[in-house]
């Protein structure tokens, strides 16, 4: 069960991490904001895994061309779920672009269960389900905001497929290195991934939006905040992902939800209408069921 204390941590800290990102999208741009995540989080990440080493008394990975096929090619998903839902918030808006991403939730199940053959019991797979049409009433857009929205809809489709790749991609990352050792192998993973990511996003801003890294580095103060939430909040998702199948570890983290709502309202000034508040519930009922799972 320490797989759903770990989900319940990254959730707060992911939060947290979204709204010092919020303050630095104007500036740097999305890409930007995105690469602070990667790039100011990547010490942070160094550091926890030298605890998690000294803790698990190991001094180096044994990587293994599975791991490094498995941490790449989540990275590389990761990527591009978040290009494809910038598209779609783009094309759509953010209404429609929310409830198509929803999708990685019951697509990270189906991938987990087809390809890596993790077994879920009946609870975890009808509270997948509970918690799956939660999200979707949460986040449903308007009539209007429907109309003309059919490319934005696929890449939000897109978006949640690619992010269901990388949750289960990462599994078999953590899976590969150190199976009796998930953090000492989640720490590990967290750190090859965001040297990967930050590499390339470094390199493409670089190239296209130097401005953008020029407003990264002169918001380091706040990016080093950003960071570091993001670097504890992997560090829990992969930890949790070592230990449980990608879609109860993806239900679970949807209690991210009402903290963001929280959050949102608090320092915001956002506010929640009914229909939200009964998809909220539905999905919260959702997770208890998988947890039970």
């Amino acid at each position: 069960m320490l797989w759903i204390f770990m989900t319940a941590a990254a959730a707060p800290l992911q939060v947290a991490r979204n709204a010092l990102q919020r303050g630095l999208v104007g500036d740097a741009g999305p890409w930007g904001a995105t690469l602070v995540r990667f790039l100011f989080g990547l010490p942070f990440s160094l550091a926890i895994f030298a605890i998690a080493a000294t803790l698990a008394g190991r001094v180096a990975p044994s990587i293994s061309p599975r791991f490094l096929l498995s941490v790449s090619l989540g990275a590389v998903a990761q990527m591009s779920a978040t290009a494809a839902l910038l598209v779609a918030m783009r094309r759509s808006g953010f209404a429609v672009a929310t409830v198509m991403q929803q999708a990685s939730l019951p697509l990270a199940a189906i991938g987990g269960w087809l390809l890596l053959g993790d077994a879920l019991d009946a609870h975890a797979w009808i509270g997948i389900a509970v918690t799956s049409a939660g999200l979707t009433i949460l986040s449903w857009p308007r009539r209007e905001q429907m109309e003309g929205a059919g490319f934005g809809v696929l890449m939000g489709l897109a978006s949640g497929a690619a992010f269901a790749v990388a949750l289960n991609a990462y599994r078999e990352a953590g899976r590969a290195l150190e199976p009796a050792h998930p953090l000492y192998s989640a720490t590990a993973a967290v750190c090859v991934a965001q040297t990967i990511q930050s590499l390339i996003l470094v390199a493409a801003l670089a190239v296209w939006r130097p401005g953008a890294l020029r407003a990264v580095v002169q918001s380091w103060r706040q990016s080093l905040g950003a960071g570091f939430f993001g670097a504890a909040a992997s560090a829990c998702w992969f930890g949790a992902l070592a230990m449980a199948p990608a879609g109860p570890v993806r239900a679970v983290g949807v209690i991210e939800a009402p903290i963001a709502a929280a959050a949102g309202r608090r320092l915001f000034k956002e506010k929640l209408s009914l229909r939200q508040l009964l998809g909220g519930a539905l999905a919260a009922g959702g997770v208890a069921l998988t947890a039970l799972g």
